[in-house]
């Protein structure tokens, strides 16, 4: 995987929405601690060891990962510093390359969650329907996560 540089002029934004049958607190703490982040935050066909994630979840704390392609075992490293930590409200990260922002607002909907990541600095083809299906894929595993966990 080849991540876009800063200079890249193809720049915009991706938001995707969902909503979790659970509580805030629960899907905010799935993205804040390993073990349970290494149970969905993976698209479909990668895996995510635990012992391959790294978060300080606090301003200027390190967020780092590596998916693991199950066909072949190709690692996709992925190295972030975060920006903002209000638990159970908001996380937001910058990626090392390519100045990618992520942000996470968690806000209640009914008896659930409702989850917007909104990031800003992405190179179309990580804004392209093939990389949203990836996210999504993700998200519907993080469905199965809270559900087990409930």
């Amino acid at each position: 995987m080849t991540f876009p540089t800063a200079a890249d002029s193809d720049l915009g934004e991706l938001t995707i929405t969902r909503v979790f049958d659970a509580p805030r607190e629960a899907v905010f703490k799935a993205f804040t601690e390993p073990e349970q982040l290494a149970r969905f935050w993976s698209p479909v066909g990668t895996s995510l060891p635990v012992d391959r994630i790294k978060i300080d979840a606090r301003p200027g704390g390190v967020f780092e990962t590596v998916m693991v392609a199950d066909a072949d075992g190709t690692e996709y490293p992925m190295s972030a510093t975060f920006l903002d930590v209000v638990e159970p409200e908001t996380i937001s990260f910058t990626m090392a390359a390519p100045g990618l922002v992520s942000t996470m607002t968690f806000s209640v909907k009914g008896s659930g969650t409702e989850l917007v990541l909104h990031q800003t600095n992405v190179q179309a083809v990580f804004r392209g329907p093939e990389a949203v299906a990836g996210l999504n894929s993700s998200f519907d595993k993080l469905v199965e996560h809270l559900a087990q966990a409930a």
